[in-house]
């Protein structure tokens, strides 16, 4: 274990083997794992709330079982591909362009959350226009589930050992394998626990005690201002991709460029919710 000079790393990086296991020439990562247990979790969950037609407007259900079954699909692909080109296009076009192999290495910078909402809402507003489901209940349903696969998936990035945090002397900090000879925060745990566990909570709160799912619209509106909020606080411990730095002012960082409209588009839908006629 590295340390620098008062900046002693109290807990030891755990240097898990980013690769799970591996069949004959494939290897299987953590990463992709974490994927799957993130979509896989969340459909379940899906599956139980559209289970419960007194969540919903009107006491009925936006979708039946089998829809939400074919909808998994479509989910998976915007995630995906989303998140890839996001990536890509807010972080790593330079690269990408003197080697375009590198767009598809996901192992290399991995996924934006950022380009991941915009693929996953564009599959979602396609599947409920197709299937003739509410749109905004759609969004509802999958806000409600996004939190397993923040978690799964910060908790991916630790094991990785990327997107690690800044210089710190705080008594957990950690020394990140690409990261230096530097003690820095375990960033990637803060924002599991904001983005997967505490939001998740939250939402939970909203779909079944404050029935928030018959306005629909607000589920969404939440997790969207949610997710900002979590990322803009964890910013400020999390350091910024080395390709970009600092965007201004010594701590202005892309994450927050991008979560800044978040927070807006996530509190106007709040307000276009909560204007809506009432439902029983």
């Amino acid at each position: 274990m590295y340390s620098a000079p008062g900046l002693l790393a109290i807990l030891p990086y755990p240097n898990i083997d980013p690769i799970a296991f591996s069949i004959g020439p494939l290897a299987v990562h953590w990463y992709g794992i974490a994927y799957v247990v993130g979509i896989m979790l969340g459909w379940h969950y899906a599956k139980r709330m559209v289970a419960r037609p007194e969540l919903w407007p009107n006491g009925t259900s936006p979708m039946t079982a089998e829809k939400l079954d074919d909808f998994l699909v479509w989910v998976a692909g915007g995630i995906v591909l989303g998140g890839r080109i996001g990536y890509i296009l807010f972080y790593d076009m330079g690269a990408v362009i003197e080697n375009p192999v590198r767009a598809i290495q996901i192992w290399n910078g991995g996924m934006s959350f950022h380009g991941g909402l915009i693929g996953t809402t564009l599959a979602m507003i396609f599947f409920a226009r197709r299937n003739a489901i509410p749109v905004w209940s759609l969004f509802d349903t999958v806000a409600t589930v996004a939190p397993f696969g923040l978690f799964f998936g910060r908790l991916a990035n630790f094991v990785n050992g990327e997107l690690w945090g800044r210089i710190s002397d705080v008594p957990w900090a950690m020394v990140f394998p690409t990261g230096g000879p530097f003690a820095r925060h375990p960033s990637q745990l803060y924002e599991a626990v904001l983005e997967g566990i505490v939001l998740l909570l939250v939402l939970r709160v909203l779909t079944h005690h404050v029935k928030a799912l018959r306005k629909p619209g607000t589920v969404a509106g939440a997790f969207v201002c949610g997710y900002a909020l979590s990322r803009i606080f964890v910013e400020f411990f999390r350091e910024p991709d080395p390709q970009l730095g600092y965007l201004a002012f010594g701590w202005l960082t892309m994450g927050m460029v991008l979560s800044l409209p978040m927070l807006a588009i996530g509190i106007w839908a709040i307000l276009r919710a909560r204007g809506a006629a009432p439902t029983p």
